[in-house]
């Protein structure tokens, strides 16, 4: 744990429930809750996990380089 006020600690959570907001929840006007709950499920289960591209990934996806992770621990 940091001391209060470093901000260093949430900075990646921060940073992913800001992009969430701006890529998605601001855009939409949603009616129920269960709209909601379906459009940010498929947000992080399709759009960012599976086709967004992301700087620190080399300009892979999550599911990108998980594969490839769980390719390389296969061979022995």
């Amino acid at each position: 744990m940091s001391r209060k006020g470093n901000c260093w600690d949430n900075s990646v959570a921060e940073s992913f429930f800001k992009t969430l907001k701006v890529e998605l929840i601001y855009d939409d006007d949603f009616k129920t809750i269960e709209q909601d709950k379906t459009a940010i499920f498929e947000y992080i289960e399709i759009w960012y996990n599976r086709k967004r591209l992301h700087s620190f990934l080399e300009y892979k996806t999550p599911y990108k380089v998980e594969q490839e992770f769980y390719q390389f621990n296969n061979v022995t």
